[in-house]
């Protein structure tokens, strides 16, 4: 009975999360940050820090793979799968009506006025999130050290699992030379070898967009961004879809709520109607599944030796850098005149002095309130 009721919690809170979840993985982390370690305790802000770090070491979304960590540390393998079933369906099912809008009549429906709100809104929860646990991981000053390298090397465009394992190394590095000897250390390895057999009811242009999003969601580290540039060059540069086409994916992924790898759900639909949709959304989450299925074990023994626990806590710390430096680019692009410095003042205004509200009203607050000012 036990079990169930925490599945049944789980699918409750991540249908919840992908419903209201806008503003890219930033704000989806920072959301899980407040349901799951500050009003439902079902994790310490320490192993929430820790599965953040492993995700950032495995391919995939970063936020998807949180939801599926959590699920599994409350629910088991069952939690796993209804966790990231139910975060990632919303905005799947959401884009799959834009896709069919756009096949239908050709555009997309006017929504700007409504983001022009959301995008600083986002900030104020991210803001609200990153606080703790900026307070959490900086253990030390060499891990303050490590994380301002970082916060640097982010707002200057290096690539991301760089600085991560950069920073982990240079800690375990450091470790090591203080321990001056191995010491339990375990030999693991987060990835496994994916075979899927092509069965005989998949077209042959269903087979291609498989194999090609299976690749893309096995091998894609970094943003949304980095899955769009993967895109271009699989299917824009071979003629399948047009840029126009992915210009208009990149839209729906930033103005519907949930994984912006949901993109893929629109491009899918256009290429071969709702199987093109369904086999591309599937091979772009499956490997998700897996990694964190073998990784999310491992992490609590890695964090029981001491040389690992070093390279978490610099991997924790150059997350929530990463994190930082992704906040304030979506600052420079989102406030930009006095409606949106005003939404962002208020936002963090309310999230601060209000801890325990609940982060939809948030960013439905910064939608409406948007839409009000550009009336005006």
């Amino acid at each position: 009975m036990k079990v169930e009721e925490n599945l049944k919690e789980i699918a409750k809170l991540f249908l919840k999360l992908g419903i209201i979840g806008f503003g890219g993985p930033a704000a989806h982390i920072a959301m899980m940050q407040d349901e799951v370690v500050v009003k439902r305790k079902w994790l310490t802000e320490h192993h929430f820090l820790d599965l953040i770090g492993a995700t950032n070491l495995i391919p995939g979304p970063n936020s998807t793979e949180m939801a599926i960590h959590i699920g599994h540390e409350k629910g088991g393998w069952k939690g796993l799968i209804i966790a990231g079933l139910c975060f990632i369906l919303p905005a799947v099912f959401i884009t799959g009506i834009f896709a069919w809008l756009y096949k239908k009549f050709g555009q997309l429906p006017e929504v700007q006025p409504f983001i022009y709100g959301i995008k600083p809104a986002i900030i104020a929860i991210i803001i609200g999130a990153v606080y703790p646990l900026a307070k959490r991981s900086l253990k030390s000053i060499e891990l303050g050290t490590i994380g301002l390298v970082v916060l640097v090397g982010s707002l200057f465009n290096f690539y991301e699992i760089y600085l991560m394992f950069g920073a982990g190394f240079l800690a375990l590095g450091l470790a090591y030379i203080r321990n001056n000897k191995l010491k339990n250390i375990h030999s693991f390895l987060p990835f496994t070898f994916l075979e899927i057999v092509n069965t005989g009811f998949l077209s042959a242009t269903n087979s291609k967009l498989f194999w090609i999003f299976l690749k893309i969601g096995a091998i894609l580290y970094g943003s949304g961004y980095v899955l769009f540039a993967f895109i271009d060059t699989e299917l824009v540069s071979t003629g399948i879809i047009s840029r126009q086409q992915l210009i208009d994916a990149i839209a729906v992924g930033q103005f519907t709520p949930g994984p912006v790898f949901s993109s893929v759900t629109f491009i899918g639909y256009q290429i071969n109607g709702i199987s093109g949709a369904v086999i591309s959304t599937i091979a772009i989450f499956l490997p998700s599944f897996i990694f964190v299925a073998f990784l999310n074990p491992l992490v609590k023994k890695m964090r029981s030796s001491v040389l690992f626990s070093a390279f978490l806590d610099a991997v924790n710390i150059a997350s929530v850098a990463i994190i930082i430096a992704v906040c304030f680019s979506m600052g420079k692009d989102s406030i930009t005149d006095w409606r949106t410095i005003l939404i962002a003042v208020l936002s963090i205004a309310i999230t601060f002095h209000y801890r325990k509200i609940n982060s939809a009203f948030i960013v439905l607050g910064g939608s409406l309130g948007g839409y009000l000012l550009t009336l005006i």
